[in-house]
């Protein structure tokens, strides 16, 4: 089924409304990525003007930058270890910008939208 990102067609009450002009193309909508730990697929997508973006399907792998050295490195996905975003993203292992990550250099937060840039970078979390 498709998402459609325009006006209802329909009042609160449940009311007719008219449509003042068609449905346009640009109105669609495109289901999430959800990003789940796996090997690595990604999948290309035209957007408007003919641009591109990678939807990164499945990852196992996190670009991990250390603010206190700042140095970066790449490091396996062990677990996702919470998602504030969704409880069920907790128990589906999906990844999105904001989860906690469990890696081999600890607790990492992910700082970028994996979904639509294509790959996932994160920060090490502080050890208290």
């Amino acid at each position: 089924m498709t998402q459609y990102q325009g006006r209802s067609g329909r009042t609160i009450s449940g009311g007719r409304l008219r449509q003042s002009s068609e449905k346009k193309k640009r109105e669609l909508g495109r289901p999430a990525a959800e990003t789940s730990i796996a090997e690595e697929r990604k999948r290309s997508v035209r957007t408007h003007g003919g641009n591109q973006k990678i939807r990164l399907l499945r990852a196992n792998k996190v670009n991990v930058m250390d603010v206190s050295t700042g140095k970066a490195k790449q490091v396996e996905i062990q677990d996702v270890d919470t998602n504030p975003a969704s409880r069920q993203y907790s128990r589906r292992r999906i990844i999105t910008k904001g989860a906690i990550l469990k890696t081999d250099l600890g607790l990492v937060k992910v700082t970028n939208r994996p979904g639509i840039e294509g790959l996932v970078n994160g920060i090490i979390l502080a050890e208290e």
